[in-house]
């Protein structure tokens, strides 16, 4: 392909597989868009539009990998060069606000509400991961919303696998705490620094690059009472026992980039540190767990709010 500036991939499949390879082709495109093409046939279509030249065998290998993970055919797809328009732009206008538990995420185009009570978080679609529509971040939240209800206040907040910020931000915005973020992507931590200052809380948030609990910050700090996760399931499963060095006594876990039928083994690499499952929310075949470290006093189950994509979410 000749060298552009913008570029457009699409491609089709069922739900189960386009919200795969969404995830798939997020570190190669800043903007993606995935929605229901022909409810009646189950027909949905996935768009990615980037800058730059595409990595053509970086995506066409995302998409191998995934495809053979899922079981499924390679998909076709189409990877194309775009006029020269403000394609980024647009795409980001088509992402409406997600009201997700106590939270309100919403783009630059879109004004955060004056209700109170509504904790706004500002973040656009970006290079770095995590603009609140996947029900992986979404989770996240709404386990941030369920713990400022029926938990105490953590007083050390750590957030491994920042990407975008969004869930550092969150806990800044939900307790008066410091939180320290950490991406193994320097782009990411660029990216949550920049959130950071955008949503006025620069001062409360830290972010270093580096191969997570082995970063610097992340030793001296320690212990934390919350560690918050969304990664995916086998480098949760391979990081459990650091995990669990870095979490205090009755420490909270919340775990996220895993499928529903990963929940097993992610549970078990973590039951084997000493981990129990106090809570899970589940959404579109992705998963969130949160765990507690074993410890006097635990108390029992957390009950995570019921959301609704359409709609605010009450408990």
């Amino acid at each position: 392909m000749e060298t552009v500036e913008q570029w457009r991939l699409a491609l089709t499949g069922d739900k189960r597989s386009v919200e795969a390879f969404e995830i798939a082709l997020e570190p190669f495109a800043p903007a993606l868009l995935a929605f229901e093409a022909d409810e009646a046939k189950g027909i949905w279509t996935l768009e990615a539009i980037g800058e730059d030249e595409p990595d053509a065998e970086g995506i066409a290998a995302a998409l191998e990998a995934t495809a053979k993970t899922l079981g499924v055919a390679m998909p076709a797809y189409t990877l194309e060069p775009l006029e020269q328009r403000d394609w980024l732009r647009e795409n980001l206008m088509a992402f409406p606000p997600l009201p997700i538990g106590r939270f309100f995420v919403h783009g630059c185009h879109v004004e955060a509400p004056s209700r109170s009570g509504r904790v706004a978080i500002l973040v656009d679609a970006a290079t770095a991961f995590g603009s609140g529509e996947h029900p992986t971040t979404m989770g996240c939240l709404l386990a941030l919303h369920a713990l400022k209800r029926f938990d105490g206040r953590p007083n050390r907040v750590l957030d491994m696998g920042c990407g975008s910020g969004i869930l550092s931000i969150g806990a800044a915005k939900v307790w008066p705490v410091k939180v320290d973020a950490v991406d193994i992507d320097p782009e990411s931590v660029r990216v949550t620094r920049f959130n950071a200052v955008r949503n006025r809380v620069p001062a409360a948030l830290r972010a270093e690059a580096g191969d997570g609990y082995r970063v610097a910050m992340v030793r001296k700090n320690a212990p934390y009472d919350l560690i918050l996760s969304n990664i995916l399931a086998k480098p949760l499963m391979k990081m459990a026992p650091k995990l669990d060095r870095a979490l205090a006594k009755n420490g909270i876990a919340v775990l996220s980039g895993l499928l529903v039928k990963q929940e097993a083994m992610v549970l078990a690499a973590h039951r084997a540190q000493g981990l129990v499952k106090v809570a899970s929310f589940r959404h579109r075949g992705w998963s969130t767990l949160v765990l507690r470290k074993s410890g006097p006093g635990n108390p029992g189950r957390i009950r995570m709010p019921r959301f609704t994509p359409r709609g605010p979410v009450t408990i």
